[in-house]
């Protein structure tokens, strides 16, 4: 899953939220120089890959893209699903999605000190063009997806993948649907088991 997707099914406590954010920053055990609260949010981000890697649904959506794109599939899945979290959020969350958004630019702000050079250095650009909120239209994930060519130098391919969403909408929607649905469940049951390692509150 991407970015946003990960915030959201870290629940509501502030520092489980950012570990889930940095975590792909945070290698093998490394994690452990982290505060409970944030190696909760790294802990939690493996646990989401490792479902969402082996899902069969998630495996339909890339199959549909892996003739053209290879290895880079995942990847694209993962922003396509972020669009659809974000398109139909208010089903998800009571908070409408920019407001969600804004308190989450503001904990990175205000955590900044603990963020990973790579986030620090990434946060800019975030803010500007205020990736989260972006992901609802097709013409933000364009964006996104641009940009991931861009860190490729053109190799992926990934700024065409906006032709197969828009030719197969419906059938990535229905996919993220069925699967999203499961993983929130799984992340509760995880992120639950979690608070009880390491006796904190998650809620």
């Amino acid at each position: 899953m991407n970015y946003l997707a990960h915030i959201y099914l870290s629940g509501e406590n502030e520092l489980v939220t950012i570990g889930n954010f940095i975590a792909d920053g945070i290698k093998g055990k490394s994690y452990k120089t982290y505060d409970k609260e944030i190696q909760t949010g790294i802990l939690l981000h493996r646990q989401i890959d490792t479902f969402t890697d082996a899902h069969p649904v998630v495996r339909q959506s890339t199959k549909r893209l892996h003739e053209k794109y290879g290895h880079y599939s995942g990847i694209i899945v993962d922003i396509l699903y972020d669009h659809f979290l974000a398109k139909n959020w208010n089903q998800y969350h009571k908070k409408p999605l920019k407001q969600y958004t804004d308190a989450f630019y503001d904990s990175l702000e205000t955590h900044y000190d603990i963020l990973p050079l790579r986030i620090q250095k990434m946060m800019p650009y975030m803010l500007t063009d205020n990736w989260l909120l972006s992901y609802a239209s097709i013409d933000g994930i364009a964006r996104v997806l641009d940009g991931m060519n861009r860190r490729t130098q053109q190799k992926s391919g990934m700024n065409e993948a906006v032709i197969e969403l828009e030719a197969f909408y419906d059938e990535f929607e229905s996919e993220f649907s069925i699967f999203f649905d499961e993983l929130i469940a799984f992340s509760k049951e995880k992120l639950m088991d979690y608070a009880e390692l390491f006796k904190i509150q998650v809620a």
